[in-house]
């Protein structure tokens, strides 16, 4: 049984301006937030909502990974939840490793 587990897939948060989806640690359960900002690191340009989904949903991989790190380094934000920034998603992809 993982550690680490992302029961929902990601989808559009209007109010966050940010892709959502949740990560469940035992008994924690927190939000995980990826900004348009955030994502225009990746794509080159400041994704459509739906587009920013679509960049979460095909690189999901990256994105757990970065996340299971801000939880092992016990680096949550002061709501508890984790807001990924582009270092966090360039630390995700390891050494020599471009994140788009």
């Amino acid at each position: 049984m993982p550690i680490f587990q992302f029961p929902e897939d990601p989808v559009w948060n209007e109010e966050a301006d940010a892709v959502e989806f949740p990560v469940q640690v035992g008994e924690y359960l927190g939000r995980v937030f990826v900004t348009r900002r955030t994502l225009q690191g990746i794509v080159g340009h400041t994704p459509q909502p739906d587009e920013a989904v679509q960049q979460v949903c095909m690189n999901l991989p990256l994105f757990e990974r970065a996340v299971e790190q801000r939880i092992t380094a016990r680096s949550l934000d002061p709501d508890a939840n984790i807001h990924l920034t582009g270092r966090d998603l360039r630390r995700a992809a390891g050494p020599g490793t471009a994140s788009s």
